[in-house]
C-alpha cells in the first residue's frame, strides 16, 4: 500500500507539473511594453542668476507691491532672495551699502502682455513670427520658439523697470498657442531666459481679430462661428485626454495597453483642462468676456486673466466672482469698434470691484514707461472718488501680474524669502520725473543708470549706436 500511495503521489505531480508546464507555453502571458510617458517639459529653463553680492539698501521708501508703505527702512538682499526688511538691520561686512534716502524701492515690474522677440525691433516683416495664422486653432506652437533674444527691447524694458515678462503669440487665431515668462536678462537663446519653473501659458482671443483674420480665409467669421471653435477644440481636448486616461489605467490594470498617437495642439489643451497651463485670453467686450467666462465653466477649466478688456468696467463684479484677471491699458481705446467703449477709469473700477486689475503694455513702448501708466489709471479714478492709495496701485504692476502669471510665490512683492527682484527709483515712482536708477534681478545688479558704460547693448545693435546715445 506505502509502494501504490508513493506511485499514486509520484503520478500526480508529474501530471501537475506537466499542466503547469503547459500554461507556461505558447498561450503565456505576454510582457507589457514600457509605458510610454510624454515629457511635458521638453525645453526646460537654464537661467541663471547674475553674480551678486550681500547689498542693503538703507534710508528707503518702500512700496512693498501687496498694498502696503514702509518709509525709511532699510531692505537687505542676499544670496539672490530678499533677507531681511527693517530699520535695524546689520550687514555683514562685505555687503554693498546703498544710500536710499528719498528714493523708492519697489518689487520689478512684471509686464504680463508683452511680443518682445516674437515681434522684434526693427519692426520688418522678417521679424513678424508672433501669429502662426495658417487656421484658427493652432495650440501646438509656443511663443519660445520665435523669440529673438537679441531685441532692442528688452534692454529697453529693463531701464524701465521691468524685471520679468509674459511673451504671447498675437491675436489672429482663436487659439494662438503656448505663451512663455521670462527673466529680462537676454542671452544667447531663449531657454537661458525662461522663468524657472514658471507655468506655461496659451493665448487666445476672441471678438474683432480672428473674424477679421479668418472672415477672409474661409471663417469662422462670425462670434458665433468663433465660440463653435472654442467648444469644438475643448471638446476634442477632453476626447485626446481620457484616451490617455484610459491607456494609464488599462496599463495598470496590467492590460496590453497601447498608448494613443500624441498631437501636439491637444496636448496643450490637456494642460489646460488639467490645470497645468493657464489661459490668457485677448477680449474687449463685455457680454465677449462673459460668454467666455460661461465656455471656460462648460468645459472646467480657469481663466487666468483677460488681456486689454476695453470694457472689464461693466463685468468687474463678474471677473472677482470668477477669479479672472483684468490686464488692461490705461487709456488706450476707440482704435476698433470693440474697443469704443472704453473709459480711462477701468483699472480703478475693477480694482474698486475687489477684482485683479493689471496694467500691462502690449507694446515695445509702453512697456519702457508701466510706471507712468499706472500713474495715469490712479489719477483718473481719484478725479471720481475712487480712494485707492498709490501703495494699492503697485499692486496692478507687480503682486497682481505675479498671480496671473503663476509666479507670485516667487516674486512680485517686496517679502522676506521672495526673489530679490526690486528697483531703485530716484524719485516717488508715480511721477513723471522718476527713473529707474537700479534694477536687481535675483540680486544681480542688470541696471545702473548712473554707469552707461555697463548697459548691455543688443548684438544688432552693436557698430550702430553711438556711446553718446546710450545715455
Amino acid at each position: 500500500m506505502k509502494n501504490l500511495n508513493k506511485a499514486l503521489f509520484t503520478g500526480f505531480t508529474l501530471v501537475a507539473v506537466a499542466t503547469l508546464a503547459g500554461c507556461g507555453g505558447d498561450k503565456a502571458k505576454k510582457e507589457q511594453a514600457p509605458f510610454v510617458e510624454i515629457n511635458q517639459d521638453p525645453f526646460p529653463s537654464t537661467y541663471k542668476a547674475l553674480p551678486s553680492v550681500p547689498t542693503l539698501i538703507k534710508n528707503v521708501n518702500v512700496y512693498d507691491g501687496i498694498g502696503g508703505l514702509v518709509e525709511n527702512t532699510s531692505v537687505l538682499l542676499n544670496q539672490g532672495k530678499i533677507l531681511a526688511i527693517g530699520s535695524s538691520i546689520e550687514a555683514a561686512d562685505n555687503a554693498k551699502i546703498v544710500d536710499g534716502q528719498g528714493k523708492w524701492l519697489t518689487p520689478g515690474i512684471i509686464d504680463v502682455h508683452s511680443h518682445l522677440g516674437v515681434y522684434a525691433t526693427p519692426d520688418t516683416g522678417s521679424h513678424a513670427d508672433g501669429n502662426e495664422m495658417t487656421k484658427p486653432v493652432t495650440p501646438g506652437v509656443w511663443a519660445e520658439h520665435s523669440i529673438w533674444p537679441q531685441d532692442p527691447g528688452f534692454r529697453r524694458a529693463l531701464a524701465g523697470g521691468v524685471t520679468s515678462l509674459q511673451i504671447l503669440p498675437g491675436s489672429g487665431n482663436l487659439i494662438g498657442g503656448r505663451s512663455v515668462t521670462v527673466k529680462n536678462l537676454p542671452n544667447r537663446v531663449i531657454q537661458d531666459m525662461k522663468f524657472p519653473d514658471a507655468p506655461y501659458g496659451i493665448k487666445m482671443a476672441c471678438g474683432e481679430n480672428p473674424k477679421r483674420v479668418y472672415g477672409e480665409k474661409g471663417g469662422p467669421m462670425t462670434r458665433m462661428g468663433n465660440v463653435a471653435g472654442y467648444r469644438q477644440a475643448w471638446a476634442d481636448a477632453q476626447d485626446y485626454q481620457r484616451s490617455w486616461d484610459k491607456y494609464k489605467t488599462d496599463y495598470d490594470a496590467g492590460k496590453d495597453a497601447k498608448a494613443p498617437k500624441r498631437d501636439l495642439a491637444k496636448e496643450t489643451l490637456a494642460g489646460v483642462l488639467s490645470g497645468d497651463i493657464l489661459v490668457h485670453m485677448h477680449c474687449y467686450r463685455a457680454d465677449d468676456m462673459g460668454t467666455m467666462m460661461d465656455v471656460m465653466k462648460e468645459f472646467d477649466y480657469q481663466i487666468a486673466s483677460f488681456q486689454h478688456g476695453v470694457e472689464a468696467y461693466k463685468i468687474a463684479d463678474k471677473l472677482a466672482e470668477n477669479n479672472v484677471c483684468a490686464a488692461l491699458w490705461a487709456d488706450w481705446w476707440g482704435f476698433k469698434m470693440e474697443a469704443y467703449d472704453g473709459i480711462r477709469e477701468n483699472i480703478p473700477m475693477v480694482h474698486q470691484a475687489k477684482a485683479c486689475a493689471i496694467v500691462h503694455s502690449d507694446s515695445d513702448q509702453g512697456i519702457q514707461r508701466l510706471n507712468q501708466e499706472a500713474a495715469k489709471a490712479l489719477s483718473d479714478g481719484q478725479r471720481i472718488g475712487i480712494d485707492i492709495s498709490k501703495a494699492e496701485a503697485w499692486q496692478w504692476l507687480t503682486s497682481n501680474a505675479a498671480k496671473s502669471l503663476g509666479i507670485f510665490e516667487q516674486t512680485g512683492s517686496i517679502e522676506v524669502g521672495k526673489n530679490a527682484d526690486v528697483v531703485l527709483w530716484s524719485a516717488e515712482p508715480f511721477s513723471t520725473y522718476s527713473q529707474a536708477e537700479l534694477v536687481f534681478i535675483d540680486g544681480g545688479l542688470a541696471f545702473d543708470r548712473n554707469k552707461p558704460e555697463t548697459w548691455a547693448i543688443s548684438d544688432y545693435e552693436l557698430g550702430q549706436v553711438a556711446e553718446g546715445d546710450r545715455k
